[in-house]
Formats: structure tokens, sequence, C-alpha cells
């Protein structure tokens, strides 16, 4: 089976063979082999130069070879690890909704940064839907005082409102949708947890930090009651306590 996620890299990178075999100091033979093989590895170094090549995390495109390298107890789990949400690559979001076929969650008090990003999502997430993709936003209630009070505490011109309304207007253009579903919460304003299959992109608010100033963990299920299963545990229980927005 070829490394799709490779492949996917090189076309977002628009990056050919050739070139990412220059950048790597190996024959341009090898990267085709990286690309098309199954199961081929490439030596730490490569990996290491091909990653800052592509400006893409070594687990997106040899997850296998990360796991075997360092994880044996329950952090196994954490693939990766970013000081600010706003260091992950963009890719890494990318390829985890493409990749995702079950379930999409985006358990986010505003999610704002989601549509200013991937300016096609909303085209992609209807069509995960309607090939039965479970999509599901938690988001928080602009008129809610939990949202007044983290206004006042991020003073920030861009209100947590005016950002909750921005989703609400994206996810209005998708009702009618199946499959796609909305809730509000009060109670995810400390912590974002971002679902794909078994997969997870999570993030701890810091105290008056906006979202993308704030720490992120790269999760991917591994084991029964590990991080991955709490923090989904989590988000079930927000979810079953939430209210309908009236949208999406």
């Amino acid at each position: 089976m070829p490394n799709d996620a490779l492949r996917r890299a090189m076309s977002e990178a628009r990056m050919t063979e050739s070139d990412l075999a220059a950048k790597c100091h190996v024959d341009v033979k090898t990267v085709t082999r990286w690309v098309g093989e199954e199961g081929r590895t490439p030596h730490p170094r490569h990996r290491w130069a091909a990653c800052d090549a592509l400006g893409v995390d070594e687990s997106m495109l040899w997850p296998e070879a990360v796991r075997k390298a360092v994880k044996t107890g329950p952090d196994r789990e954490i693939v990766s690890v970013y000081p600010f949400r706003s260091a992950c690559p963009k890719s890494v979001w990318r390829t985890l909704i493409a990749n995702a076929t079950k379930e999409l969650t985006f358990a986010g008090y505003t999610n704002y940064f989601l549509w200013l990003e991937h300016p096609s999502l909303r085209s992609v997430l209807r069509r995960k839907a309607e090939r039965g993709c479970s999509i599901r936003f938690l988001i928080g209630d602009p008129d809610s005082e939990v949202t007044r009070r983290r206004e006042e505490v991020e003073a920030v011109p861009l209100t947590v409102g005016t950002r909750i309304r921005v989703t609400l207007d994206e996810l209005s253009k998708m009702s009618g949708v199946p499959g796609i579903e909305a809730r509000f919460s009060d109670d995810h304003i400390a912590m974002s947890v971002f679902v794909f299959d078994e997969e997870m992109l999570v993030t701890p608010h810091l105290a008056r930090l906006v979202g993308h100033d704030s720490p992120m963990l790269h999760i991917r299920r591994c084991q029964d009651e590990g991080l991955y299963d709490r923090f989904s545990y989590h988000v079930s229980e927000l979810w079953k306590s939430g209210r309908p927005t009236g949208r999406g």
C-alpha cells in the first residue's frame, strides 16, 4: 500500500520526488520507494529532513516508526505536543479531517479558527456527512454569562460571542444535512477537544490566553482507559448535557 500521507504532503507543499530527494540528500529512487512501497520507513535522519522540508509531523507520515521508537506505557497515545495550538501545522488538521470516516467532533468553545484556516471546511464536512460520517459541534452560547465573563478576561476586539456567531452562521449554511449536529455547552470553556475517529487534538486553555496561544496534544487511541478514552468520556458527557442551538 503506498504512503498516501506522504504523497498528500508532497502535493500540498508542491514538491516533486526529485525536490524532496534533493532536500533529504538521497537518490530520487529512494523517495519513490518511500512513496510507493508498503512498510518502507526511511532512516530517522531522512524522516526528519523530509518532515522539515514538507512542514509536517513525523507522526503523520510514519506513525509506526514513532510508536516503536519511544512509546511504551500509557504515554504512547501522545503522538505530538505543541506549546501553542498555532504551532501545529495546518496539514495535520487537514490530514486528520480527511482521514476521518466515522466521527468528527469539534468541541471548541467558538471553533472560529476552523473556518478561518480551512476555507473549504464546509464543503468537506457536507461531503463527509453525506457518506455517513457523524459530525458534531459543541460550542459556547454567545449570550451566556460564561461567555460574557470570558470576554472580560480576554479583552480582545474580536469577542468570544462574535467568534461563536461566525460558527453558527457557517453551520446554518449546512442546516438540513443529515449527520451534522450542533449543541451549546458552557462547560468546556477551559478545554477544547477535537475528535477524528480514533485520534484527537486537545487544547487546555491557559489563564487569559486565547486558544491559539495555549498548548495542544495530539493523541491517538492505543488502549482501553487511556488518554484518548478519558478525553472521549469528557466530550461524550458534555454532549449529553448540551442544549440545542436551533441551527445546524
